[in-house]
């Protein structure tokens, strides 16, 4: 076995998880990890995310923050995620095979249902259902509500910021919003965001930042995105991807990958609110530098939780009208709830909302058997 195919198996172990880890030899040199973190509340749900990157102390962290995303989301369901390491790109062929393969090791799983994720979409999860059964996020012919067509997420981080606004905690209209990461998360919090009144001023993909202290055409950089890549953008100014994190905003949205946000760059962030498009976008001590910056960093699992509640709400056999309702209702009065919990005991934004999520988690905890 090559050294792109070997897994390194630290994870977070403690009293509250997680439940299993599963790993799986998958064809063309591929290898998958199953965690569910917790079922307290119902079965785990979680995306399945594909690429060179995945470890399974990754997916562990991840699950365990789906555990919360779920919890907090007032959903009746536990927190659970899945990756497929590859070791390399692969071909159409290779891809549809691994996905399949991996649906029939995860069979037996019943406790945990699969939805999209980075590296997956809407096609991997009609193959996995027509496998085992079960999946969401499916493409809309086959009853599913598509998370990134409609924007699920991006459309939560609008709510969030709404939220935060009406809280009198970010003043939204013309604030200057800064993305990072323009794939469907991105893309649509800019337009959530421009739809709100704010002012997006740049946005990154893995190729530059583009910039305009001005206000960017959203709508065009959207379209320009769907066909090339940032850095050959023509009307803004083009900068290194990483700037995008210490440019002067009111909002930064990190919506790429895991861990963007650390100790290293926290000092550099110059926005007043953060709200991670991606999951674990900030570390824990990022998240405590900042706070003790006067930032406010919305923790990933109230900001984006808009794609799970979208994917639970199609798991209930709703239509996008009941997940965009749903989106809207359960991140405003999340956030609110957070924002009132931090004014009453002074507590970080993290630990605030991790009380949230515990408190619906051991709840529910107690209607289980223990013996």
């Amino acid at each position: 076995m090559s050294d792109s195919n070997v897994f390194t198996l630290p994870w977070l172990v403690d009293d509250d998880g997680p439940r299993s880890v599963t790993i799986l030899a998958l064809p063309a040199g591929c290898v998958g990890v199953v965690v569910v973190d917790d079922i307290s509340l119902g079965p785990a749900i979680g995306g399945v995310r594909l690429g060179t990157a995945v470890t399974p102390a990754e997916v562990a962290r991840l699950a365990r923050a789906m555990t919360l995303k779920n919890a907090a989301a007032g959903l009746s369901h536990g927190g659970g995620k899945a990756g497929i390491r590859t070791p390399g790109p692969l071909s159409d062929r290779d891809r549809e095979a691994v996905i399949r393969a991996f649906a029939v090791g995860i069979r037996s799983i019943e406790e945990y249902i699969p939805g999209p994720d980075m590296g997956t979409d809407e096609t991997a999860m009609a193959w996995t259902r027509d496998e085992i059964g079960r999946a969401v996020g499916l493409p809309a012919v086959l009853g599913g509500i598509p998370l990134d067509e409609i924007g699920a997420t991006g459309f939560g981080i609008g709510v969030c910021a709404e939220a935060l606004a009406t809280a009198g905690r970010l003043r939204l209209a013309g604030a200057r919003v800064a993305i990072q990461g323009f794939g469907a998360v991105g893309r649509h919090a800019a337009l959530a965001m421009k739809t709100r009144g704010a002012q997006v001023v740049a946005v990154a993909d893995r190729s530059a930042t583009v910039y305009d202290p001005d206000g960017l055409d959203v709508d065009m950089v959207v379209a320009f995105k769907r066909a090339q890549p940032l850095a050959q953008y023509p009307a803004a100014k083009v900068l290194a991807n990483e700037d995008v994190l210490a440019l002067d905003c009111d909002v930064l949205v990190p919506a790429a990958q895991p861990d963007v946000l650390h100790e290293g760059n926290a000092a550099r962030v110059r926005a007043s609110v953060v709200l991670p498009g991606a999951n674990i976008a900030a570390t824990d001590g990022a998240e405590a530098a900042l706070w003790a910056r006067g930032v406010l960093c919305v923790p990933d699992f109230i900001a984006n939780a808009g794609g799970v509640i979208c994917a639970a709400v199609e798991h209930a056999g709703g239509n996008r009208a009941d997940a965009f309702n749903a989106i809207e209702q359960r991140i405003a009065s999340n956030t609110v709830e957070m924002l009132n919990r931090m004014a009453s005991t002074g507590e970080s934004p993290r630990t605030a909302a991790e009380a949230m999520a515990w408190a619906r988690v051991r709840l529910a905890s107690t209607f289980r058997r223990t013996f």
